[in-house]
């Protein structure tokens, strides 16, 4: 059964791509009702994101990206020409009975076909309209397009990973994801204002802000001591160690954050030594004598194996892992008893493996995972049912390429 979190919520959703359409998902994981709005013959970009391509029962790829499929699932397809006036009057008609709208144009695209905020509240005052652009509405950078990578490195992001020498972009569209989750707080947000004010409201976020937000107490740190954060590679930047090291074989990341935790490594590690000396026996010493402690620490991890450390330390209470690649990490029994890997039914492929929704309600489990739609699956259905469209109607519409 569907999630009934946020049963009787209608999401408009004419976002594409990455950030906006995984904030819809996760609305539509809990309850909602999202119906995706796509161009016809092009849809979502992110359909073409490949390769990887999904593949059919055949064995053959399909023209549906991993990419895709990895934000839309739990959504109703629909194809509109919202550049037709046709196609933008049933935008219209849509928005008289939806909560919801999630859109990522370009700053001022869709003013000039009548659907931006101020169009669409006097026909729907409680609507609560959400815009994702990459520097928001407003600003000398607000008419910039962007990426990804982009505020990464804009944003301070990039100035803080990496190893010394070399600044890095997070591997995945770290700010995308991060900013998906901004929105669907947003929308939660202003859903619940709405529940007592009866009024709807626009919200402006944008990528760069929320990059730079994601900066958290590097940020601070900065803010508070003037002093520009270092890159560490894979080091963190609070007790010691808090990094990877390289064992006799493979790599293990280790965290021992307090006094006991490093006491009860130097003991297991027979280098009670370590602990003794008065540069490394308080965790603010370890941390002003880094550069010292490090050399040390890897001559130690070299000892052994990587899983005879897991076994000690586990033993130990110190909190280690192994530096997993993804068939380990789906092989790991916690992520198995957790029900991180799910599956469902796509009408192309079968079975289709997805990323299970994280968050574990007690009372309202996200319990439905519907394959992510193929382009305007439910056009028709949706057109009848919310418009009243008749047989007729809808291949006049899709003759004159409005649907």
């Amino acid at each position: 059964m569907p999630s009934i979190a946020l049963k009787g919520v209608r999401v408009l959703d004419l976002s594409r791509v990455l950030a906006a359409p995984l904030a819809t998902q996760l609305l539509a994981d809990l309850g909602a009702e999202v119906i995706k709005v796509e161009r016809p013959g092009s849809g979502d970009e992110a359909r073409t994101y490949g390769p990887p391509f999904l593949h059919d029962l055949e064995g053959k790829a399909t023209d549906i990206a991993a990419f895709y499929l990895a934000c839309n699932r739990n959504k109703q397809s629909i194809t509109i020409n919202h550049a037709a006036p046709e196609g933008q009057a049933l935008i219209r008609r849509l928005v008289a009975e939806s909560d919801v709208l999630v859109e990522n144009f370009k700053t001022g695209t869709l003013k000039k076909y009548g659907l931006d905020y101020d169009s669409l509240k006097a026909i729907n005052p409680k609507l609560i309209y959400l815009s994702v652009t990459g520097f928001g509405q407003t600003g000398p950078y607000s008419h910039k397009p962007g990426y990804d990578g982009i505020f990464q490195a804009m944003g301070g992001l990039m100035s803080v990973s990496g190893h010394p020498q070399e600044p890095m972009k997070v591997g995945i569209s770290m700010v995308d994801i991060l900013t998906s989750f901004y929105a669907a707080v947003g929308i939660l947000a202003a859903l619940r204002h709405r529940d007592h004010s009866g009024e709807g409201q626009y919200i402006d976020l944008s990528l760069l802000d929320c990059g730079l937000a994601s900066l958290s107490h590097f940020a601070m740190n900065y803010l508070v001591s003037g002093t520009v954060p270092t890159r560490r590679g894979n080091g963190g930047f609070g007790g010691i160690p808090s990094q990877a090291f390289q064992c006799s074989d493979k790599p293990i990341f280790i965290v021992a954050g307090n006094n006991k935790q490093f006491g009860s490594f130097c003991k297991l590690a027979g280098r009670l030594d370590i602990f003794e000396d008065p540069r490394f026996n308080t965790t603010a010493g370890r941390i002003a004598n880094r550069e010292q402690i490090l050399p040390i620490l890897d001559e130690v991890f070299k000892t052994k194996t990587r899983d005879e450390w897991l076994e000690l330390l586990d033993a130990n209470d110190i909190p280690a892992s192994p530096v997993n690649e993804l068939p380990e990490v789906f092989a790991n029994p916690q992520i198995q008893h957790r029900g991180m890997l799910t599956q469902t039914e796509h009408p192309l492929s079968g079975a289709l493996k997805l990323l299970a929704n994280p968050i574990n309600f007690s009372a309202t489990p996200v319990g439905e995972y519907a394959a992510p739609p193929l382009m305007g699956a439910h056009t028709d259905q949706v057109l009848a049912a919310k418009l009243g469209l008749s047989a007729g109607d809808l291949a006049k519409l899709r003759a004159s390429g409005v649907i």
